[in-house]
């Protein structure tokens, strides 16, 4: 069987990987006090599938009867896309949180890659073959697969006046053991991942074939690879009481600026190269498959929005109350909306130009718009009801202090619920909501699939808009249809 175990899992970091976090060098990364809560968490899903109870959710067979994660097999049918979504439902209320960057959400990226074989093809295609191979070993080997997509941008004007090759990532050297590259990129969860799929994120390339094409590249690149260096942020939730902070100190997942120092990619990893066509093709696909389990974590957000609401109105009554409903309500419609939209993008489903199952787009698209827009209301809306004492309750150590104890005893607790137990309330509340980890959770979401303005590029992108123009058309009594585009 192809599956890793949390053991070996944690093991398999130790691979010479240089990485850097609050000035110093990290020796063992699975058990650094920045890494090691993250590490435990994606220790704990390679363990899951191995338990009767989650087997036949959490994994699934290749053609040859290989048993591999449900995760990593590429969808063919409706019942596949529904797998992957039972599959991170599964995953995320055994860990009680959300985990953006665990490899499920970027192996789609690939995907997306399959679906463009036929223009790979007409490159070189030995690029196609190796597009196939990567998808077919992170299955069977159960790769931590991450997408480094984000450069330091620096000063736009010089990067491709060939004056200056920039902060852009970019090929230096071609040899017979493949390309030599340098640059920088930024990626989430990249020190404790074994790989990730590195490509460009500009979508300008009207400059010139020759002067652009050396950062028109995408590859595999191995996480502990000679010349990688990981410079990492500083954890949200190290040294934090777990307490306090229930949600930062488990899943804080460190964000880190990966630096290419003519770093050699081997040929087999080269996924395209010298291609703008590759380049532009891929970053108006590459989301096809990765926003499906993308939505999915904010659904679960918003199912943590809810709840938290209910329970912290619920405590003190004030569910009786029609403008209390009417605020749950709102919360209800934001979490079936995003329920609707992806239900909907499975039940529509379209075949991809590879032959893959992909959700459909239009819908997968509207509903990560609607997720994400409406994100900040609805955390607004739960901060009015959970109430002002999520920004004045004393810490976990105050509350078992034996002096203050019977004033904490007699003015937090409420009806059956004791002074400890409404403080954990309102601690999650806090920490999903308020603290530094809440803060930087809202923005990261916000840019983890492009920046808003490219996700309604999207939205425009996927929708048939014929269908609105012929009933126009024939509701008015218009003349016949002059061609219109959308360029």
């Amino acid at each position: 069987m192809a599956l890793m175990t949390g053991k070996q899992y944690r093991e398999s970091l130790n691979d010479g990987r240089e990485v850097f976090i609050d000035g110093e060098r990290v020796k063992n990364v699975a058990e650094h006090p920045s890494f090691k809560p993250i590490v435990d968490v994606k220790a704990r899903m390679y363990d899951m599938p191995f338990e009767p109870e989650n087997k036949e959710k959490l994994t699934t067979r290749l053609e040859d009867g290989e048993v591999v994660s449900r995760a990593y097999k590429a969808p063919k049918t409706k019942e596949d896309l529904t797998g992957i979504r039972n599959h991170v439902e599964t995953v995320l209320d055994d860990l009680g949180g959300v985990v953006y960057r665990v490899g499920d959400e970027t192996i789609g990226e690939m995907w997306s890659l399959y679906d463009a074989q036929d223009k790979l093809n007409e490159i070189n295609p030995t690029y196609a073959k190796n597009i196939a191979n990567h998808i077919d070993r992170v299955a069977r080997e159960d790769l931590f697969h991450v997408s480094a997509n984000t450069d330091p941008k620096g000063d736009r004007s010089k990067l491709f006046s060939g004056k200056d090759g920039g902060t852009l990532l970019h090929v230096v050297e071609e040899n017979d053991k493949g390309i030599v590259v340098k640059g920088a990129k930024f990626e989430t969860a990249a020190a404790y991942a074994h790989q990730a799929f590195v490509k460009p994120t500009i979508l300008n390339w009207e400059a010139g074939e020759e002067t652009m094409a050396p950062f028109a590249c995408g590859f595999i690149a191995d996480m502990g690879a000679p010349g990688l260096k990981h410079i990492c942020r500083t954890s949200l939730g190290t040294g934090k009481n777990d307490t306090d902070y229930p949600i930062s100190t488990k899943f804080e997942e460190i964000d880190t600026l990966l630096i290419f120092d003519n770093v050699l990619i081997p040929w087999e990893n080269v996924l395209f190269h010298r291609s703008l066509a590759s380049a532009a093709y891929i970053r108006s696909t590459l989301h096809r498959y990765s926003a499906f389990n993308y939505v999915l974590r904010v659904l679960r957000r918003a199912d943590y929005l809810l709840g938290t609401a209910l329970l912290n109105v619920e405590q003190t009554g004030l569910t009786k109350l029609q403008a209390v409903r009417e605020k749950i309500s709102q919360l209800i419609n934001y979490r079936e909306g995003i329920n609707a939209h992806l239900t909907a993008a499975v039940a529509n489903a379209e075949v991809s130009p590879g032959g893959l199952m992909m959700p459909n787009q239009s819908l997968l698209y509207t509903g990560r718009v609607f997720a994400l827009s409406n994100f900040p209301a609805m955390a607004h809306l739960t901060r009015e009801l959970v109430g002002g004492q999520l920004a004045v309750t004393p810490d976990s150590e105050t509350f078992a202090d034996p002096v203050i104890q019977e004033y904490v005893d007699k003015y937090y607790s409420v009806g059956e619920w004791s002074a400890k137990e409404r403080g954990k309330l309102l601690y999650f509340a806090r920490d999903l909501l308020n603290s530094s980890y809440a803060g930087h959770r809202t923005t990261f979401e916000l840019f983890a699939q492009s920046p808003p303005f490219a996700q309604q590029m999207s939205v425009f992108n996927s929708f048939d808009m014929e269908a609105q123009r012929e009933m126009v058309r024939k509701a008015a009594d218009l003349k016949a249809a002059i061609t219109v585009t959308n360029q």
